[in-house]
């Protein structure tokens, strides 16, 4: 009897399993900082093994093996070892999968369906619409000193007259001509606005993206620089631009990009540096990651040991030369330290996993620039115009300490006419805000804080009228 009892269980439960059928196309929309990436897992049965894929169609990438795929109904699991990723769900009896995707110590829900998930749509009001109530047109330009093409757009008040204009300079990492991130356009809107105001703007795209030509992953704030000089010297080509208003507005690490340019060209007649950096990005770095770990909630004994792996790290940086020497002293240094704390790895990532994206992060010629490069360096020798904003719940480059070194920097040059401004609960994209961390950059509808918008503009009016 008792047999007979096991041979029926095992019967229903075989029954049960195949009334839930997990093969198939399962989509879902993981929603990550305001940003949503759709996900596809396809899981196909082969000879009574499950296999299967995953596709992330917003990052153009298809049939990434997944490691390990179990499915004991109703619960479902998948993991990528390669990529620290697990998926846990649970199958219902509407079709839907509800469950959680992990990476990185980080967890997420995610609900899959067999049905297509479309994106939610973006509310981003500030966003232009065509058709412009200005001239725009699309140009190329080269930098001659490494021959490469650089693309943007230009937006002038008019198709007559001769207009001040202004190059925007984006921040750190690869970016388009709007400095797109997080489904927001800042330097789309920053141009709208500028140019409706009677101000002209020349946008591009970063070297190696996009349009442009080039290899970014080897340049550093010194070839960005270049570039941007390349931008000055095809606007004073241009019979439609006045070559005596011409100005600079650098975002982040454009602030930085900003003053060396200004401080070695007499083309440039006025600079803006929308939270521009005043300390060296060693200091930033410590107290951008202190802030915005605070800011998420990291317990203090936690915190200070993150601070202290990092600091050791930037340290090896900073004193070494040879690239590949570096690498080499950074993965015994992170092999040493996770040895001792194990704590330290983030979840469901592996060790060597971790190791190596951590050094190819950091061991890199901008990477080492960065940290080592001091803006006071060209700081005290921009002799013209200055206009320094930082938000004030800014967790990247922290308001106080960076604008007090901008304004300390350009006393001892001497230079006389500058305007230093903190700016009341905006962030480091100049959106209002509440706490200032990176995770509401993506959830705020509003892209660029209108006061802002007027604080820049009213300023340059000052400088070209």
């Amino acid at each position: 009897m008792k047999k007979l009892i096991l041979i029926i269980s095992t019967l229903l439960l075989t029954l049960t399993n195949y009334g839930q059928d997990i093969t198939g196309q399962w989509n879902g929309v993981l929603k990550v900082q305001g940003i949503q990436l759709r996900v596809v897992f396809n899981i196909n049965s082969i000879d009574n093994n499950f296999v299967s894929t995953m596709d992330s169609p917003d990052q153009n990438a298809k049939g990434i093996p997944v490691t390990t795929t179990s499915f004991e109904s109703p619960a479902l699991k998948l993991t990528i070892s390669n990529l620290g990723v697990e998926y846990k769900g649970v199958l219902g009896d509407n079709n839907i999968i509800v469950g959680t995707f992990k990476q990185a110590g980080q967890s997420f829900p995610m609900d899959l369906s067999k049905e297509k998930i479309k994106k939610k749509e973006l509310i981003r009001p500030q966003e232009p619409k065509k058709p412009y109530s200005y001239y725009t047109e699309e140009v190329s330009f080269t930098n001659s000193i490494d021959s490469i093409t650089l693309s943007g757009t230009l937006t002038l008040p008019s198709t007559t007259g001769k207009f001040p204009v202004v190059v925007m300079i984006s921040g750190s990492g690869p970016q388009n001509r709007d400095e797109e991130l997080l489904g927001h356009k800042p330097f789309l809107v920053v141009a709208d606005h500028l140019t409706k105001k009677g101000i002209g703007v020349l946008r591009f795209d970063d070297r190696g993206t996009a349009k442009s030509t080039g290899d970014f992953k080897s340049a550093t704030s010194t070839d960005f620089a270049n570039d941007v000089l390349s931008a000055v010297t095809y606007l004073k080509t241009r019979n439609d631009i006045d070559y005596k208003n011409i100005g600079l507005v650098g975002h982040s690490e454009g602030g930085l990009i900003a003053p060396m340019v200004a401080s070695e060209s007499k083309d440039i007649d006025f600079i803006v540096l929308l939270a521009g950096p005043g300390i060296s990005g060693y200091d930033i770095l410590l107290l951008q990651n202190e802030l915005i770990s605070i800011a998420n909630g990291t317990d203090e004994s936690k915190l200070q040991t993150e601070l202290a792996l990092l600091k050791g790290g930037l340290d090896i940086i900073i004193k070494g030369d040879d690239l590949d020497e570096i690498k080499s002293v950074l993965r015994d240094y992170f092999q040493k330290e996770l040895n001792k704390n194990a704590k330290l790895l983030p979840e469901g990532i592996k060790k060597n996993q971790f190791i190596e994206g951590t050094v190819d992060q950091l061991a890199t010629s901008w990477f080492q620039f960065f940290l080592k490069y001091d803006p006071a360096s060209s700081l005290v020798k921009v002799k013209c115009p200055v206009l320094a904003i930082n938000g004030e719940k800014d967790l990247q480059v922290p308001s106080k300490v960076n604008l007090d070194a901008i304004e300390k920097y350009l006393k001892e040059g001497k230079n006389n006419n500058f305007v230093v401004k903190e700016l009341p609960h905006l962030n480091h994209l100049f959106q209002e805000c509440s706490t200032g961390s990176p995770n509401e950059y993506g959830e705020i509808e509003q892209t660029f804080a209108p006061k802002a918008l007027l604080e820049i503009s009213n300023w340059i009016l000052k400088q070209v009228n």
